[in-house]
Formats: C-alpha cells, sequence, structure tokens
C-alpha cells in the first residue's frame, strides 16, 4: 500500500473516531495494522475480553513472529487459565490448556508440564513462583505492565504506537477543499451551491445571475463540534517532560519529581513467576508517543536511524535485557533469577590465608573463580580460589615518586605505607584500579597467569581514596574515583587524563555508583554526612541533593539487571540501614529489617543476580530475599569471621568471598560453585600425573628469518610438533609475556590424544543428508550449534535442559536435537549461478540469537532464528557476499565482504549502503569489530589485514602476512580474523600460519607455524571463549591447542580420537567453533558433513597442564632480525 493510502486509511481513522463509530474505529485499526490502540487494548485487557484482545492482536502478529510475540500471547494466555483456576473452573482451564497453551509445548515442555500440574492444586499459589498473585483486577493491572513493554520492544509494532500529528477534521477539511475546487471549476457557479452528494464531482447548473465565486458551504463545512479525536497519547506516556537540564531517571529524585522511568522487561524465558507486586504498577501507563521510534539504544549508541523496512532487526545492544524466550532452552545464566535459598553459596570449599586484613575484594567478570583481594597494608592478591593458588602478590609501592603532589610526598615520609579502600575489576576483566588511603589510584592490567603489568598512577585526590569504579561515557572506558576532598572525578581508563570533576559535597565523599538508564549515563555519589547526590557527565552540578536513610554513611549498588537500585550503610550512633529506592520519587520503597547496631566501622552488603542481598554483620552473613524485608537466613560460614566482615559474590551469584579474622578468606559455593570448585581442583592434580623421568624439549623460538642462533630446550613426544613461534618485526611481547622462573621449573610433556578413551567426543545426530560443513557457530547462550552446509542448507542442534544437563548448555556427554520449527521450514540460502566450488558460505548471528544472517554465494538471507522463516534477501550478486559482521552496537548494520575485494556498510533498516570501503587486493575472507577501539578489521584472501573506524569508515592501517620463503600457499587461501576478549589483540589465521597483532596499528607479536610435511594445511582456528587458549584443525584431521599468549603447543589431538575408523575416506575439519562460556569445548564441522563436540575427560578438566615458563613461554633470548613487511600492493 502506497505511502498515500496508508495516510487515507489515519484520516479515516479519525473521521469514524470523530463520528463515534468506536467498534469500525477498531476493525479498522486490527484489518489495516497500520495503528495499534494502546488504550483500547488496555482496557479490554482490564476488563478480561480475553477473546477481544487475541482478536485484536492477531491484526498485528501471531503467537510464531518472533519471541516478544510469543510472549505477550503467553502472558495472556496463562492469565485467562490462572482466572479460571481461580474461579474452580476446571473445565475451562482444561479448554485453555489444550487450545491455547499446547501451542508453548513445543517451545518449553518443562514449563507446560508445570502449567498443567497447576491443575492438581486445590489454589494454583501452593505453586512456590505463584505464591504473590493477588487478585484478579491487581494480577491484570501488573500483567498489563509487562505486556506494554513487551509490545514497545516488538520489532512489529515499530511505528504503530502513535497516532499521526495532524489537526481535527482533517478529512471534512480535505472534502472541503476539493469542493470548492471544484466550485471554482465551474462554467456557471452559483453564489450558494447545493451540493447533495460526494459521489460525482459537483458542477452548478445552468446560471440565475452573474458568476459569483464563493466558498461551498454545506454541512461538511459548517461549524463541527469537536468531538474528541485520537487522543493525545503522550499525555498519558511514561516519559513525561523532565525540567530543562534534568533527564528521567534523575528528575524523580527531584523536590518535584517530572517523570516517571520506563520500568525494563523482565529478562528470561516464559515461566509462571507472579509479578513482584501490585504496588510497583503506575497508575494506568499510557503508550509513550513523543518517541516517534521507540529505540532502546545503550547508553553509548548514537545510532538511532529511521525504520522504514518491516524486516528490521530488533536492537539488542541495550539495557533492557530483553531475553524472552531465547531460541534455545532455558539456561541457567547471569540474569537467571534464583528460586530458593539452597541455591545461595553457603557451603565453606575454600580457606585463603592473606597474610593481612582484608578491605575489598572483586571477582574477575569472566573467570568467576578469579578473585582479586586488597588488604589494610596496601598489598594486591589475585588469587586462583578453586586451586587456592595466588597467582599475583604485590606490596604497596609507589610507581613514580618524583611525581607525586606534595602532601603525598610528605604523608608518605612520615609512614611509607597505606591501606586498600577498593579493588574493581574493569567490565571486560583486562584491568582493574585500587583506590588507596593516600592519594593515589593504581590501574593494573591483566590477561591471566601470574603477570600483571603496571598501567597508570593517578594522583587523584588530596588525602584518601574512598572509592573507585568503572563507567563507559561516551563509548570510553572511565575510572571514576571520590574522596576526602570531597570531590568525585571522572579519568580516561587508557591514558589517565582528568575528563571532569564534580565538586558539590559539603563532607568527605564516601563512594560512587556510576549507572546508565535508557541514553542517560550519571553517577550516585554518597558522603559521609549522609547526603546522596548525582551528576551527569557535565559541569551543571549536581541533579540530586537527598538524605541517605538515618543520614548514614551509605554505599549503593544496581541489581545485575540494573532495573533496582539499593543502598546499605551505618550512622554515627551505630545504626545501620539496608534499604530498596523507588528512583521515580527518590524515595525509600523498601527498608529491611535484621541488621545490628555497631560500635565502629560500616556494614558491608553485596547483591547477587536480581534476586538476593547480603551484608556482614554480627559476626555471620545475613541474607535476604530482595522483595521480603525479613532475613531469609544466616551463616556463619563455620565461625571466625569478624563483626563485620567484606563480602563479595561472583558475577554468577555461584561463590561468595567473606573476610576472616584471622587476615584470611573463606569462599562458599553453592552446588554449581562447588562442582565449579571441584572441577579446578581436579586440574592441579595434573603435575603428578606426569612420568617424573621425562626429558622434555620447548618448540622453537625465534624469527623465521633468522640466520643467527635459536633458543631451544628439550622435546619429548611429538617431536613432529615442534614448530616455530616467531616474533613479528622484532617485537618479543606477548599477551602477556610470561617471563622464566626457574623457581617453577616443571618436567613438563606435550599432552597427546591419540584414543577415545583420553577425551568426551560427541558426532552430533543428523537424519538430513550429511553434506560438508562450510561454517560452524554456536548461539551466543551456549545451548546450541548452527551449521550452514555445502548445499546452503542451515542445521541447527539444541540441548535439552534435563536432569542429565541442569543447565541446558552444549556438552558432550548429552546428544542435543536436530531441531526444526513445527512448520518444517528449513533455512536454505539462495545459491547463485556461479560455480558452487567457487561461493564462499558465510554467516552471522545477532546477539540474542533471534537472527541469522546468511550467504552462499547467492543473496543475503536474514532468517529469522525460531521460525526459520526468510524475513528478507537482499543484494544479489554479483558481487557475492563472502564474509559478514554485525555491527557490535547496532544489528541493523551489518559489514558485508565481497568477492571483489570491497566492504559495504549495509543499513538493514533503510535497505542501502552507507559505505563502500576499498582497500584489498582479493575477495573479503574475514571480519571483525572491536567495541572497545572502534574498528572494524577486515582479512583477504590476499593475505591483508585492514583497519577501519567505524566512526567515518576511514583505513588507518593495512599489513600484509608474513609468509616465509618455502610457504608457498594457495593463492586464494581466506585469511580469518577474530578479536581477543580484550578488543585489543588480533588473531589472524591462514593455512600457513595463526599470528597476533595488537590493533589498531597492527602491530605483529607473535607467529605460528604448522609444519607442513606432517599436517598440511591449518583449515580453522578460533580463541576459546577466554581467550586463554588458541584451537587450530589441520588438513590431517588434526586439533592442536595453543597457549594463547605465547602461541606454545600444549596439546594434540589425533583424528583417530574423536572420528570412526575409516581408512578410505579423507576426512578432516572444514570449521571449528569454540562454545562461548566453556573455554575447554569446541566443535569440529567435517568434510563428510557431521559435526564433532569435543571436551576434554571431565577427571583432566583442561586440554593438558600448561608449559613452564622456559618451555617456550617466554621470549627469545636470541631470537634474530624479523623479515620486513611486504610492501604495499
Amino acid at each position: 500500500m502506497s505511502s498515500l493510502s496508508r495516510e487515507l486509511v489515519f484520516l479515516i481513522l479519525q473521521f469514524l473516531d470523530e463520528e463515534k463509530f468506536k467498534e469500525t474505529v477498531h476493525k479498522l485499526e486490527k484489518e489495516s495494522g497500520f495503528y495499534f490502540n494502546m488504550r483500547y487494548f488496555e482496557d479490554a485487557v482490564t476488563n478480561g475480553e480475553w477473546d477481544e484482545v487475541e482478536k485484536y492482536l492477531s491484526g498485528f502478529t501471531k503467537v510464531d513472529d518472533n519471541r516478544y510475540s510469543m510472549k505477550i500471547f503467553f502472558e495472556i494466555r496463562k492469565q485467562k487459565y490462572l482466572e479460571a483456576l481461580d474461579r474452580r473452573d476446571h473445565a475451562k482451564a482444561v479448554e485453555i490448556l489444550g487450545k491455547d497453551l499446547k501451542v508453548f509445548s513445543t517451545f518449553n515442555e518443562d514449563l507446560f508440564k508445570e502449567i498443567t500440574m497447576l491443575l492438581t492444586l486445590n489454589n494454583f499459589r501452593e505453586n512456590e513462583q505463584l505464591s504473590k498473585y493477588g487478585d484478579t483486577k491487581s494480577a491484570r493491572a501488573i500483567m498489563l505492565v509487562e505486556l506494554k513493554k513487551l509490545i514497545e520492544a516488538n520489532p512489529l509494532f515499530r511505528d504503530k504506537l502513535q497516532f499521526p500529528s495532524f489537526k481535527n477534521s482533517r478529512l471534512r477539511t480535505l472534502i472541503n477543499q476539493s469542493l470548492n475546487w471544484q466550485h471554482q471549476l465551474c462554467k456557471n457557479p452559483r453564489p450558494n451551491p447545493d451540493i447533495k452528494t460526494l459521489f460525482v464531482d459537483h458542477t452548478c447548473g445552468q446560471p440565475n445571475g452573474a458568476r459569483v465565486p464563493s466558498p461551498v458551504t454545506n454541512p461538511l463545512a459548517g461549524s463541527i463540534p469537536k468531538v474528541g479525536g485520537f487522543p493525545p497519547l503522550g499525555a498519558h506516556g511514561p516519559f513525561q517532560a523532565a525540567p530543562a537540564g534534568f533527564t528521567a531517571p534523575l528528575a524523580g529524585w527531584m523536590a518535584n519529581p517530572s517523570s516517571i522511568p520506563h520500568q525494563t522487561v523482565s529478562g528470561g524465558p516464559m515461566g509462571l513467576t507472579a509479578p513482584s507486586s501490585a504496588a510497583s504498577i503506575v497508575k494506568r501507563p499510557r503508550t509513550a508517543t513523543d518517541n516517534p521510534a521507540v529505540d532502546y539504544q545503550t547508553a553509548d549508541s548514537d545510532l538511532v536511524l529511521k525504520r522504514s523496512r518491516p524486516f528490521g532487526i530488533v536492537d539488542e545492544v541495550n539495557n533492557m535485557h530483553l531475553n524472552i524466550l531465547p531460541v534455545t532452552y532455558p539456561v541457567q545464566s547471569q540474569n537467571q533469577t534464583l528460586h530458593s535459598p539452597d541455591d545461595l553459596p553457603k557451603t565453606v570449599v575454600a580457606s585463603l590465608s592473606q597474610g593481612s586484613t582484608v578491605k575489598s575484594m572483586d571477582f574477575h567478570p569472566l573467570q568467576h573463580s578469579l578473585l582479586v583481594v586488597g588488604t589494610n597494608i596496601g598489598d594486591i592478591s589475585i588469587w586462583e580460589v578453586g586451586s587456592k593458588d595466588r597467582l599475583v602478590y604485590r606490596n604497596f609501592k609507589v610507581w613514580e615518586p618524583s611525581t607525586c603532589s606534595v602532601g603525598l610526598q610528605a604523608s608518605l615520609a612520615n609512614e611509607y605505607t597505606a591501606s586498600v579502600n577498593r579493588v574493581m575489576w574493569s567490565p571486560d576483566g583486562t584491568l582493574f584500579g585500587v583506590a588507596y588511603s593516600k592519594n593515589i589510584v593504581h590501574i593494573f592490567s591483566y590477561h591471566g597467569g601470574t603477570e600483571l603489568r603496571n598501567h597508570l598512577e593517578i594522583d587523584a585526590h588530596a588525602g584518601n581514596v574512598s572509592d573507585l569504579a568503572f563507567a563507559h561515557p561516551n563509548k570510553q572506558l572511565c575510572t571514576v574515583t571520590c574522596g576526602e576532598d570531597k570531590t568525585i572525578k571522572v579519568w580516561d581508563a587508557a591514558t589517565g587524563a582528568k575528563l571532569y570533576t564534580f565538586d558539590g559535597h559539603e563532607a568527605p565523599v564516601y563512594s560512587v555508583c556510576p549507572h546508565h538508564k535508557e541514553n542517560i549515563q550519571f553517577i550516585f555519589s554518597t558522603a559521609v554526612d549522609g547526603k546522596i547526590k548525582a551528576w551527569l557527565y557535565d559541569n551543571l552540578g549536581s541533579r540530586v541533593d537527598y538524605d541517605a536513610p538515618g543520614r548514614s554513611c551509605t554505599t549503593m549498588a544496581y541489581s545485575a539487571d540494573g532495573t533496582r537500585l539499593f543502598s546499605c550503610g551505618t550512622n554515627k550512633e551505630g545504626e545501620s540501614f539496608l534499604v530498596e529506592w523507588n528512583e521515580s520519587e527518590g524515595a525509600v520503597k523498601r527498608s529491611y529489617v535484621g541488621l545490628g547496631k555497631r560500635s565502629v566501622g560500616v556494614v558491608r552488603f553485596d547483591a547477587t543476580r536480581n534476586k538476593f542481598l547480603a551484608a556482614g554483620d554480627e559476626f555471620v552473613i545475613k541474607f535476604w530475599d530482595m522483595d521480603n524485608v525479613n532475613i531469609l537466613t544466616t551463616v556463619d560460614a563455620e565461625g571466625g569471621l569478624p563483626a563485620s566482615p567484606c563480602i563479595r559474590f561472583n558475577k554468577e551469584g555461584i561463590l561468595l568471598a567473606v573476610s576472616t579474622s584471622d587476615n584470611g578468606i573463606k569462599i562458599l559455593a553453592n552446588t554449581d560453585g562447588i562442582r565449579l570448585v571441584r572441577s579446578i581442583e581436579s586440574r592441579t592434580l595434573d603435575s603428578s600425573r606426569v612420568a617424573s623421568g621425562s626429558m622434555v624439549k620447548s618448540p622453537l623460538i625465534g624469527s623465521f628469518a633468522s640466520s643467527g642462533p635459536i633458543v631451544a630446550a628439550a622435546n619429548v613426544g611429538a617431536s613432529e610438533r615442534n614448530v616455530p613461534v616467531a616474533p613479528m618485526n622484532g617485537d618479543s611481547r606477548s599477551l602477556p609475556d610470561v617471563k622464566p622462573d626457574i623457581r617453577k621449573t616443571k618436567i613438563w610433556k606435550l599432552t597427546e590424544i591419540n584414543e577415545s578413551s583420553q577425551l568426551c567426543s560427541l558426532r552430533l545426530p543428523d537424519h538430513m543428508l550429511t553434506v560438508r560443513i562450510m561454517r560452524l557457530m554456536y548461539t551466543n547462550s551456549g545451548g546450541a550449534l548452527l551449521a550452514l552446509t555445502y548445499n546452503a542448507v542451515h542445521k541447527l542442534w539444541k540441548w535439552p535442559r534435563n536432569e542429565h544437563n541442569v543447565a541446558g548448555k552444549a556438552t558432550a556427554a548429552v546428544p542435543p536435537q536436530l531441531w526444526t520449527p513445527p512448520s518444517g521450514i528449513i533455512m536454505t540460502n539462495e545459491i547463485g549461478e556461479a560455480n558452487p566450488e567457487e561461493a564462499v558460505p558465510c554467516f552471522a548471528l545477532s546477539k540474542n540469537d533471534s537472527y541469522v544472517m546468511s550467504a552462499s554465494g547467492g543473496k543475503i538471507s536474514l532468517f529469522n532464528m525460531m521460525t526459520f522463516k526468510t524475513m528478507t534477501t537482499f543484494m544479489p550478486p554479483p558481487p557475492a557476499a563472502t564474509s559478514l559482521a554485525f555491527h557490535p552496537q547496532d544489528n541493523n548494520i551489518i559489514a558485508i565482504g565481497m568477492d571483489d575485494s570491497t566492504i559495504q556498510i549495509y543499513n538493514v533498516r533503510v535497505d542501502e549502503v552507507n559505505s563502500k570501503l576499498k582497500g584489498h587486493q582479493k575477495r573479503v575472507t574475514g571480519l571483525a569489530f572491536s567495541n572497545v577501539l572502534d574498528v572494524l578489521v577486515s582479512a583477504g584472501a590476499d593475505s591483508q589485514l585492514c583497519v577501519w573506524s567505524t566512526n567515518g569508515w576511514e583505513k588507518q592501517a593495512s599489513k600484509f602476512l608474513q609468509i616465509p620463503s618455502g610457504k608457498a600457499s594457495n593463492p586464494l587461501a581466506p585469511t580469518r580474523v577474530q578479536f581477543h576478549h580484550d578488543q585489543t589483540h588480533v588473531l589472524a589465521v591462514h593455512e600457513t600460519q595463526v599470528a597476533i597483532y595488537e590493533a589498531p596499528k597492527l602491530e605483529g607479536l607473535r607467529q605460528w607455524f604448522p609444519p607442513r610435511e606432517s599436517s598440511g594445511p591449518i583449515t580453522d582456528a578460533t580463541f576459546s571463549c577466554d581467550s586463554q587458549s588458541i584451537y587450530v584443525s589441520f588438513e590431517d584431521g588434526s586439533v592442536g591447542v595453543l597457549v594463547a599468549s605465547t602461541l606454545t603447543l600444549r596439546c594434540t589431538i589425533s583424528p583417530a580420537a574423536y572420528l570412526p575408523s575409516n581408512p578410505s575416506a579423507r576426512i578432516y575439519p572444514v570449521v571449528l567453533a569454540a562454545h562461548p562460556s566453556e573455554p575447554n569445548q569446541f566443535a569440529l564441522g567435517l568434510t563428510d558433513g557431521w559435526v564433532h563436540v569435543l571436551e576434554p575427560l571431565e577427571s583432566e578438566g583442561k586440554w593438558g597442564p600448561l608449559p613452564p615458563a622456559e618451555n617456550g613461554a617466554g621470549p627469545s633470548a636470541a631470537s634474530a632480525t624479523a623479515a620486513s613487511d611486504q610492501p604495499s600492493r
């Protein structure tokens, strides 16, 4: 339908509404699908008119359109079912179960079974998840808020929630203008024409006098009473206009709050969970219309683009955590709600001796058993809590005393020590900050192992630095500090440059809490006088001036999903307060009871996931359910805790570190945490299994162009794998360098896996035609594998969640299901007219696993991963797409590498190419974005790497791979690229080598060459999810595991270990994929069409012991000059 026809429908809708044809209005809304009347929908839901609710929705979406739609229909039908049960109308409930809810069993059979079991209960509120279900009216109101958020997030409702703005009676006006024009064209116009019909053009009869043009007067042109038209929906929106200079998340904290923050869609799949409280419902919230394109971007995103295509992908990089009905079966994740106190970490699994009083702790955001600790004498330690090993230990030391302020120098002259007030990891875990009691902040760089590097020393505040945190204003990693000098300061985490100083507190600032809501970045700060202030990243002063409960010295923290704000503190009288805040009103929403009175110190607290709070108080750890003010339980950790212990959960909530009175740390765990710790403990036994009499050699270290001496030690077993590791361009750095330590010399042997009994291997079931696997990847949730075959067919294997696989993650221990939707659709790409052998299949998966973009030499296809439906196809060849990558900030922006050597930056929403990048000589075969550096790295069959700025798409650097003489390769051999999890180091994979570069300048750090004569070319390679290992596959069917920081081979896997014996077939891995959360699991896609998942034995826990430092882990003592870069072509 054309744009004018669409506008005509809106004019008719307005006319019908003005004439009070209410039923007709809503029928046209539904049948046209142009405007979703949220007010009408709300009224129907509130009145329980379920048939009309679904009938109206059907004009805009169907159950299986996408995950948002499925969640919408599920919530409605679940409510209808619960109301029938509440009325004791079991016959109706059974009818709803079989007719309405059965459809969801295909996607979550366990949930359907649980819903069915409600029929057996006298009162469904006996079910724990429904225990807070209130009466029908409040339940509908709570559900309505959830439905509104789902509808607003659903891409099918984009641009349909706001009625266009135009004057009342617009259709009447247009008709009158037309009649006036027709009258002026009359040959014999009458002064007072009599218009009796609109069905034919107006003409006046024979003239009775002179021509007197005049306006048409008729009932349509008369005075029209202003019947209430379509309401200005913005008047009811949750985003009321805030005063100038203030923002929605902060305005509510003002004396006269003028905004209500948008509530977040609850994370996770469909479930039975009842809403927490009817009190949380805003009075009949309506649709916000001052938001023409409701776009849930991150606070840093500036890529808000117009939507003009129905297949635009929903933005996934956002602070809304819309994990509703993911493609995989429900699995445990960081945002999954704990449902039982038994899931709290309460069992002591480790005791660590720190040696001095623990002041602050923080678990690594990715390596969940890695703990950084700071003490009262300034010591810093990093512990692997599972193995109880202290990996790093640093005493307090000022790095550059000569550059320190006079005040700090005087303080250090009096006493050369300082207490640690806070340690905190950066969001990606590559840095951590330390705030000391004397002026300074240290930022350390850490990439695993025992190597810790000094990154920044900042003379931050005059006197005590009370707190430190990391934030990302304007897509820039920053460190936020506060201190005794009553200020808050923001520093560039890369350079140490001071960006902002916030001055306004009248007492020393005690803590900071950076956060973002919608597109607003802000910082909460608290002072020792009990004042709370909030700041935007500008110089306009604080936006909030509020008193903490009891004027206490307070810390603040958000729940894991960022939707709930808590604070905990102690005042001068020793009274402690743990509360939840209502951000929209700037008032305390809930006060938790059970904290004792203390004579000294401030109570410490922490939150886990989105369910529990914990505080160290009265020699125990006290736990609360976030939705219940009373203490849930207490744990004494087998005794030995101080009066106010320091506590810290790990990011998954399965481990809890607590300080002890004897200068130590106890690690508490739940069932999952115990399993994690036991797995790590088993790995420490590796060294005892190695034969003590074996002598070992290390891989050679040096430059491939070297004519000088090569430093070598001994290596036993698999001498054919003794491959060169070359520092590039004379650079002997690694990721990080690991220096030899004679004290830690161990007898080490390369792990060789030659039999199936030495590993866990699973060949995935496949009832379809097995055709060569061309591309392979895990879904981001880790619960499924997606493959693209030679014949352009996609295959999706899903792992079920059951008693054998509680997490529902991919594993070699449980076979998955080759999944297809109920419709039986198979995702198949269009194949171009070119020779299939010349096609370069490629695909990319969106971050929430909802969409896959794919090509096999023909058009690019966009598929819905839940329904397998083709949403659109575009870009017919030539040229054909050869590589695809989603932009990390906006999944509607796609980088497409082409076989004509160009890269096209394509906008899905508006169906147009924004930029065309030229720099390669041959087809583009690899693309990778860095969301830290804001760059795109490309690789081509020309063996060249290029770096492009994502801000203006200018080329920043380029470099050719260093292929030594004697290593001739296929002239069209692809080069693939992948970023290390630090988003700075780049893995380049070519059939001749694996290489590590540092972006954005592409400084070469390491190269590794396989011996062609024994293994054949490299077919693929990838980082493990923690970037500690690199998995490499070869054309002879073998797989190698490298230490990523040094490119040292630690394990080889023979094809005989995972392939069935078939000596006549030449089978080898074409592609390799690493699990997104299990660092020791990877999958292979083979030439025979089968997919295998490989894991080490559970008793081993990893792919062999790490080589000691002297066995190739350190830089060469006599590395020769590396070959110069190839000249530009």
